[in-house]
């Protein structure tokens, strides 16, 4: 278990989410079964390596093979098969394809309450992917968890414990990224970025 002590001499139990935004991918309307680019490939040894010096104990992802190829590398490392939890998975956006991408997505942080038909707005995603969040802080409490993930439900799980996290923000994730989340409790204490790109 991780202990972090504070000033009174009271040890604290933290668990530590390790987000992991899945590398590049290839796009295809297949969103359950789109694979990762040569470029995303890329990237994995670097993403093992970073994860393996932070004595990981359970790795989790998103229903979603680019989220899956994202983290199981370590899972492997580990010798743990990757959990799969729906709620990690990319917000629905729209029902149908979207024709100006960017104009959609800016709508939707615009207005946390506002959906594209048969889409998820801000809300119903934020409120679907941290349900699934506290399931696993309760879960795993004091264990260092990866979580493959995808660039839009990972930061509004973040914005609703620290509003910092936003649609800029967002916008300057790279792909693959990586932020680790230490939590007492259901309580975030803080947030560190462990992806850089050479």
């Amino acid at each position: 278990m991780l202990k972090q002590q504070i000033c009174d001499g009271v040890d604290i139990v933290l668990t530590n989410l390790f987000l992991v935004r899945h590398a590049h991918s290839v796009y295809t309307p297949d969103e359950l079964g789109r694979p990762l680019s040569e470029r995303g490939f890329s990237d994995i040894p670097k993403v093992n390596e970073i994860l393996t010096s932070e004595n990981i104990d359970i790795v989790i992802s998103s229903p979603y093979k680019r989220a899956i190829q994202t983290v199981e590398g370590i899972a492997a490392h580990i010798d743990k098969e990757v959990e799969i939890l729906e709620g990690f998975k990319e917000r629905l956006l729209s029902a149908d394809s979207v024709e100006d991408f960017n104009h959609a997505i800016t709508k939707v942080w615009d207005d946390f309450s506002f959906s594209l038909k048969g889409g998820e707005s801000n809300n119903m995603a934020q409120a679907r992917g941290v349900e699934t969040t506290y399931t696993v802080l309760d879960k795993y409490k004091g264990k260092n968890v990866v979580i493959g993930t995808h660039g839009n439900i990972m930061v509004l799980i973040m914005n609703y414990f620290n509003s910092q996290f936003d649609f800029p923000f967002w916008k300057k994730l790279d792909m693959p990224d990586i932020y680790k989340l230490s939590f007492d409790g259901k309580e975030l204490k803080s947030v560190s970025r462990l992806w850089e790109r050479s």
